[in-house]
């Protein structure tokens, strides 16, 4: 059954249709949801296991606890600092989104690194054999320049106009 008015679809509908199944996009949102899931390892890896380790490095402070307070009053934790109203630098939060970032630069370095390798040896595979026919040619209009041969021309030149000739005016 066809509808009575026809609706025309506006073409930015289509144009985004066509943009959300292309292969990129796609490719972008599964990072996204891998990235998603990868941040909840690397939070707890920081908070979990490096930051206890460098705490009791440093003496057995709770890293995750170092802060400033700039104004009011020091509660026990940050976050009852917080919750005071305290203005505080969480210098311990600010020094665990750094470690954060350089885990998940490093995870993406070493993942790069690896699919790079493995790009760079399946083009080695495909590479033919022998050369191609064009560096075939190549390398025989090169030997023929290096030994002075001159090149024979494919087609042979065009005549000269045929007319009356004008002479220039002057």
């Amino acid at each position: 059954m066809k509808p009575a008015i026809p609706v025309r679809q506006p073409l930015w509908v289509k144009e985004f249709k066509s943009f959300i199944m292309r292969g990129n996009v796609v490719d972008l949102a599964v990072g996204i949801v891998i990235g998603a899931a990868f941040t909840g390892i690397v939070n707890s890896l920081v908070q979990d296991l490096i930051n206890p380790l460098i705490g009791v490095l440093i003496g057995g402070v709770d890293f995750s606890n170092v802060f400033v307070v700039l104004s009011g009053e020091r509660g026990p934790s940050l976050e009852a600092t917080r919750q005071s109203g305290a203005a505080v630098l969480a210098l311990g939060q600010f020094i665990n989104a750094i470690i954060r970032f350089l885990i998940v630069a490093m995870a993406i370095f070493w993942l790069l690194r690896v699919l790079t390798r493995l790009h760079l040896r399946q083009r080695e595979e495909a590479k033919p054999a022998g050369p191609t026919p064009q560096e075939k040619l190549l390398a025989e209009i090169r030997d023929l320049l290096r030994e002075g041969v001159p090149a024979t021309p494919a087609t042979p030149p065009a005549p000269p106009p045929s007319g009356p000739a004008t002479l220039p005016r002057g």
